[in-house]
């Protein structure tokens, strides 16, 4: 099983999101869009583990403890930059518990034998990848010109805002290949509340 840990999205942002991909889709046809019914905001990845590792993973996350908070989907990147992008995302911002809550998933998957994050917690909302076809190992703007259109058109549009939700649970995923991309199933929730973060040691 090819697994990860995440938070969803509410379904009125998720509208909106999808709205505005359908309106600046046509200008990064080349890429590789995600599903809108597949977003969420990845805490950890975890890749792929057999079923028993899974519900040993599964258990340990049970005891994961965090109150609820806001998270806040606005503006747009791209990865690694503008120049050579490969990656276009939506922004993320949230206070602290955010990170918090990652740390504390990252910690108790490595409990379980899965290695531990070796770069700062980014959270970020991946809509497109360049499309296939780009060179790799290599010096080249393909990429880029994959996205360069929708850059200047975004570059004319106001900050995109897509809302703010309240973070009440996080799940683990299992990721499945399928002709059209990956397809995302929850395997179990964990709910986040004050009396189980109060409760944490």
């Amino acid at each position: 099983m090819r697994v990860f840990v995440g938070l969803d999205i509410d379904e009125s942002i998720r509208e909106r999101i999808e709205r505005f991909m359908e309106g600046v889709r046509g200008f990064a046809p080349d890429g590789r869009w995600v599903r809108p019914e597949s977003l969420h905001v990845t805490l950890k990845f975890i890749g792929e583990k057999s079923p028993a590792a899974v519900g040993h993973i599964q258990q340990t996350l049970s005891a994961v403890g965090a109150a609820p908070f806001d998270v806040t989907f606005r503006g747009y990147g791209f990865f690694p930059n503008a120049k050579a992008a490969r990656v276009f995302w939506i922004g993320i911002s949230a206070d602290s518990k955010l990170a918090a809550l990652a740390s504390q998933v990252d910690q108790a998957t490595f409990a379980t034998g899965v290695p531990k994050e070796e770069h700062v917690y980014s959270p970020h909302l991946t809509l497109a990848r360049a499309g296939t076809g780009a060179p790799t190992g290599q010096k080249g703007d393909s990429p880029n010109r994959r996205f360069q259109r929708l850059q200047e058109k975004l570059s004319a549009l106001p900050e995109p805002v897509f809302g703010t939700m309240t973070a009440c649970d996080f799940f683990l995923y299992e990721s499945k290949l399928d002709r059209g991309g990956a397809v995302y199933t929850k395997v179990a929730r964990f709910a986040l509340d004050n009396l189980k973060s109060g409760d944490q040691k």
